[in-house]
């Protein structure tokens, strides 16, 4: 059974090449969001399997959103995406409750891989 997924990247173009990768490999993209508010807001109303969450958006960050998301549904599935460099929020956001860690620039089977393992 095809995993439903959601997107959230304050980069449209990110959002589109992610949804991209999905979607070649079996995976329903159910949704998007631009920001952590958003994302909350969506997640709620959609409850996918799985999270693909960038950490740097504007109005609320990747972290604070999945803080806010794990404390509604422990049990929440969100795998964190951010540029090189940025340690200490990868360590933040595993803290947080985050199941695994992407960077950027993507390579598509790092994302697969990630998915894979989280959700099969």
């Amino acid at each position: 059974m095809a995993k439903n997924i959601m997107i959230v990247d304050d980069a449209a173009f990110m959002r589109m090449m992610i949804k991209d990768i999905l979607s070649k490999n079996g995976y329903n993209v159910i949704g998007e969001a631009e920001n952590g508010l958003k994302a909350i807001e969506k997640y709620n109303e959609l409850q996918p399997d799985l999270v693909l969450m960038d950490i740097t958006m504007p109005e609320m960050d990747g972290i604070a959103a999945l803080k806010q998301i794990k404390a509604a549904n422990s049990s929440a599935l969100v795998i964190m995406c951010s540029a090189m460099g940025q340690q200490a929020m990868v360590i933040e956001s595993i803290q947080a409750g985050a199941r695994d860690f992407i960077v950027k620039p993507f390579q598509a089977e790092r994302v697969i891989e990630a998915v894979k393992k989280v959700v099969g």
